[in-house]
């Protein structure tokens, strides 16, 4: 029986990456996946001979090919790719629209000082002092003690709706938590977004994903799909095999999981639910429409909008099956792509209810997910050109979705509240990297399953 040094729970993007570390050190790696394709939350799938993206709206943490410092830079340097690896294109501009007042900004962090201070004069000084304590902060220690961002912001800024509009693209792009954040999340959330940026790949997440796997494949990794976990063995504290959905075992010296805290936990032979850390519960649905123009033919031109119609923004989980009160607006055509054409695209995605989506009956789902679509559309279209008779293809994934070619439980995007920041469990050679480690974004996960590899796994900076 082969005995791996190190196998790995998930071809997500901290999976891939952690394998691809461990591999350029000439360990022997295996990655496992039980789905037949790879991604995780950020996954592709083709419908009616198109291509679509799962979960991936925007690459944050942009940086111009050749810059020497920063997360994106880091983690090319760690992984050994180029820069033409991803083909980055950054994107035009976004905006984050409440009622009576919009904040556009882009790659340019001046755009959005400027807009603050031309929408909200007064917290000019405020907005300073809030941009000291995040340059201050520490947000990748391992060791940070949990502390509320909306506490720390108030403090700062005194007008609540400002709070709000700085909360809410934060929020729906990284937070686990209801009505708040960890300050360290919400540092990493504003950095990668408003201070470096957004941008996307013309072909979309899979060139991502598919120049992860040829860099781990390169290097002698092993990536098995259709492949899931039934059960983690162990003895005296140490993990020991994984046994499979098809009932074989894999024998390794470490394990290194991305499934998140609670459902991997739960695979350990002699823990119960009890044992467990609380799984997340803050979940969404996502419309993709396909049209026949192109969003900027409508006059539409934003890459992504955020946007809230209420006076005051509300991040939890809804009492109906969604909130169309607030949501996001994505055009994966509005990237700087040059002279690239690609069918018309309009993202749209809301808060959801899991145990209201998980629980309707088969017969009632596809009725659900039609009307919602519907009201969910009706709520965007006030901040977008009305798109609805361009519209020729139109697909919807819910909590149940991705509860189904996941395994995250209740569908939660962001993972668990109570982050494990050093990826630590009860076995000692059992670690957790990915959502639940506590790094967002894209660039983030995988500098998550760079950072566990390289803390427990090969113990270099």
């Amino acid at each position: 029986m082969v005995k791996y040094d190190t196998v790995i729970i998930g071809a997500g993007l901290s999976g891939l990456a952690a394998g691809i570390r461990l591999a350029y050190f000439d360990k022997s790696v295996c990655i496992l996946e039980r789905h037949t394709t790879i991604g995780g939350l950020n996954s592709f799938y083709r419908l009616r001979e198109r291509n679509h993206d799962v979960g991936l709206h925007a690459v944050t943490n942009y940086a111009p090919p050749g810059t020497k410092t920063g997360p994106l830079s880091k983690l090319l340097r760690q992984l050994r790719l180029r820069w033409d690896d991803f083909r980055l294109c950054p994107q035009r501009e976004s905006t984050v629209a409440f009622p009576g007042c919009t904040l556009r900004f882009n790659n340019d962090f001046q755009l959005l000082l400027s807009q603050i201070e031309e929408q909200f004069p007064a917290q000019r000084d405020n907005f300073q002092r809030l941009l000291n304590r995040i340059d201050e902060h520490d947000e990748l220690s391992l060791n940070d003690v949990p502390t509320s961002a909306r506490e720390i912001v108030a403090a700062e800024i005194s007008d609540p709706l400002l709070v709000d509009m700085l909360f809410c693209p934060l929020m729906f792009y990284g937070s686990p938590t209801a009505s708040d954040m960890e300050f360290s999340q919400f540092v990493i959330m504003f950095k990668s977004i408003f201070y470096e940026g957004f941008a996307r790949p013309f072909e979309g997440v899979r060139l991502i994903l598919k120049s992860l796997v040829r860099q781990f494949k390169s290097l002698g990794g092993e990536l098995k799909l259709r492949s899931g976990v039934r059960t983690i063995l162990s003895e005296n504290q140490r993990a020991t095999a994984l046994v499979l959905d098809d009932g074989s075992t894999i024998e390794t010296k470490n394990i290194l999981s991305s499934a998140g805290s609670a459902e991997t936990i739960r695979l350990c032979r002699g823990r119960t639910e009890e044992d467990a850390p609380q799984p997340g519960e803050i979940s969404f649905v996502e419309t993709i429409f396909s049209l026949d123009c192109q969003p900027a033919d409508l006059g539409h031109n934003q890459t992504i909008v955020f946007y809230n119609n209420t006076p005051q923004f509300r991040y939890d989980t809804p009492d109906e099956a969604c909130d169309v009160d607030s949501g996001i607006v994505c055009s994966p055509n509005n990237f700087q792509y040059g002279d690239r054409v690609d069918e018309g695209r309009i993202r749209i995605t809301a808060l959801a209810n899991p145990d209201i989506w998980m629980n309707f009956a088969e017969s009632d789902y596809i009725r659900e997910k039609d009307s919602w679509c519907r009201r969910i559309v009706d709520s965007a279209v006030a901040h977008v050109p009305d798109f609805r008779s361009h519209v020729v293809d139109t697909d919807m994934f819910t909590p149940r979705t991705i509860k189904k070619f996941t395994g995250h439980l209740n569908g939660c995007v962001y993972g668990a509240p109570q982050k494990i920041r050093d990826g630590r469990t009860h076995l000692e050679n059992l670690f957790l990297c990915g959502t639940d480690q506590g790094f967002l974004g894209i660039i983030g996960a995988m500098l998550s399953g760079i950072t566990i590899a390289n803390l427990h796994l090969l113990k270099t900076p």
